[in-house]
This record gives structure tokens, C-alpha cells and sequence, in this order.
């Protein structure tokens, strides 16, 4: 069984991870061009950019998908610092699934001539226009701290983004949110826009036989390319009792020493590498292991 791990700003990681480093020390490193996560899922389903992600988390929620005008309109907040506004993802910060749903209806009600928007999960959120509008953006977490103006989409974007903004103003979820301290939900932001590409190239390029990823993206594509989903909960160990013994599998997952596992490559797609270890690899006991944060600091 050969299994690939993709682990998107591993190297920023503060905590231990024992079994990470070990696998990192004793394989074969191989540089690539650095990428966003989206880029990395284009090149592995062989799909152009950009990744519809919009349209790919409509399917990973059985929406229909297919329908013209879906992207992503993630929740975010904006920081004001000095005289820039920073953008802070939904990763940063927790959105409470009711909260979602009365933000949501709240932009609803005001903009049902221009789009609708739902929330797929509390810090995901799926907008189909009514009207076609440009856009090319990045995700909300490849642009997390950076400022605002340096990101925006294209103009047509900026009078409803700024609306938007107002609508959200002293809604009461943020006002109660501002009174317990939380970060306001005070815009949302626009990316991954474009169609889902046709099932049968998509079936074609899946090299998998499985994939397992809490990501919507991903899971849209497993869907669209008929790759077997898996679930991620419970560890490693329910993974492996029902994993099949052969195969290539995309999951989040670090097992080589159960036998199960011939070949693990862990991809690390900001950082341009990936590493391939297979088990006869964890006999190289001279190679030491090293903190995740020292690649990282290797690269600088």
C-alpha cells in the first residue's frame, strides 16, 4: 500500500510531531515549484488553473453543483492596522454554526437579487451570482495577515464587497461577538470560482484508490473522479483495519511502522518538497530526526 500525505504549512508548525520528523528524516526529499494547497490538487487530478473550488464544495455537500456562478465566500475578519486592513481567516477565529446561519440570512436578505449565499459549514461558505462577475483570487488561508488592498479582487467586486461590509456592521451576532471579545465576522471573501471540470477527464487523471481529507475541495474531486472517500476520523488504526492491502491512497496519515504501509510520501505544497519513505527507510537509524520548524529555517 503506498499512501500520500498532504500537509499544507507543515514546516510553521510550533508542536512536536515524533513520528512526522522520524519519516522526514529517513526519506528521499524532492524539491518542486512552491504551491498554494489548490495548485497542488489541479496538478495531482491534472486540471488546469484555477481549482473550482466554489463548485467542488457544492458536490461535496450534494448541491447541484453544476448549476453556473458557485465559489466560495468564506467568512472572514478585517483587521485594521495603521493603514492597511489585514485579512484574518476563519481558521484564525470560530464561527458558531448559528451565528453562520443568521449572517448568511441576514446577506441574503439584502442581496437576493445578486446572489445567495449558504453556509456549508460554520467557516465554510458557498455563494452562486445570479450575474457572472470576474474574479481571480486567492484562498483566504494562502492570504492570511496580508493586507487587503494587495488581494482584492476585480473592480466589479469592490462596491458589493463593500456592502456587504455595511450589512455585516453592527449585525447582532457581531455585536454580541464584539462584546465577548470574539473577532467580528465583518466581511466575507470571494475565491475559487469557475466550473467543475468533465467527469470523464477527471476519471482519467485519479491516480488514487482512496482518498481521505476533511477538505471539500478535495472531497468534491474524489467525488467527481470517482475515487473512494474515507473517512478521517478515529486515527490511524481504524483507518488501517479497513484500508484494502494494496493501492495508492491520498490521506492524512503516519503508520510505516504497522507493516500495513509499504510507502508513505508526505507533500508539503507551500514548501515545494516532498519526501518518499518506505519501510526498509526506518532502518537508516544514523539519519537523526529534526524539528519540523528547522526545514523551515533551512529554506531561509
Amino acid at each position: 500500500m503506498h499512501v500520500e500525505l498532504v500537509v499544507p504549512a507543515l514546516f510553521q508548525a510550533e508542536a512536536p510531531a515524533p513520528a512526522l520528523e522520524l519519516l522526514l528524516a529517513r526519506g528521499r526529499r524532492t524539491a518542486s515549484a512552491a504551491c498554494s494547497l489548490e495548485d497542488w490538487y489541479g496538478r495531482a487530478f491534472s486540471l488546469p488553473p484555477p481549482l473550482p473550488a466554489g463548485a467542488l464544495t457544492a458536490l461535496a455537500y450534494e448541491q447541484n453543483a453544476a448549476a453556473p456562478g458557485w465559489l466560495r465566500a468564506d467568512p472572514v475578519h478585517l483587521r485594521a492596522d495603521h493603514v492597511r486592513l489585514l485579512l484574518i481567516p476563519s481558521a484564525g477565529f470560530e464561527v458558531g454554526a448559528d451565528e453562520a446561519r443568521e449572517l448568511c440570512a441576514a446577506l441574503n436578505g439584502h442581496f437576493s437579487a445578486q446572489f445567495s449565499l449558504q453556509a456549508f459549514a460554520p467557516e465554510i461558505w458557498g455563494l452562486q451570482l445570479r450575474e457572472p462577475l470576474s474574479l481571480r483570487t486567492r484562498a483566504p488561508i494562502e492570504i492570511a495577515g496580508c493586507s487587503v488592498d494587495d488581494e482584492l479582487p476585480e473592480k466589479g467586486w469592490h462596491a458589493l464587497l463593500n456592502e456587504i461590509q455595511m450589512a455585516l456592521y453592527q449585525h447582532p451576532v457581531n455585536t454580541a461577538r464584539e462584546a465577548r471579545g470574539a473577532p467580528v465576522v465583518n466581511s466575507v471573501w470571494p475565491w475559487g470560482e469557475g466550473p467543475l471540470p468533465a467527469e470523464g477527464q477527471m476519471r482519467r487523471a485519479a491516480p488514487w484508490q482512496s482518498l481521505s481529507a476533511e477538505d471539500p475541495a478535495a472531497r468534491g474531486l474524489a467525488r467527481l473522479a470517482g475515487v473512494r472517500q474515507r473517512a478521517t476520523v478515529g486515527g490511524a488504526a481504524p483507518w488501517l483495519e479497513r484500508a484494502p492491502e494494496d493501492g495508492r491512497h491520498l490521506v492524512v496519515l503516519a503508520a510505516l511502522r504497522s507493516g500495513r504501509i509499504g510507502m508513505l510520501t508526505a507533500h508539503v505544497p507551500d514548501a515545494g518538497v516532498s519526501f518518499e519513505t518506505v519501510r526498509g527507510d526506518l532502518r537508516r537509524f544514523w539519519r537523526r530526526p529534526r524539528s519540523l520548524a528547522s526545514y523551515r529555517e533551512a529554506a531561509t
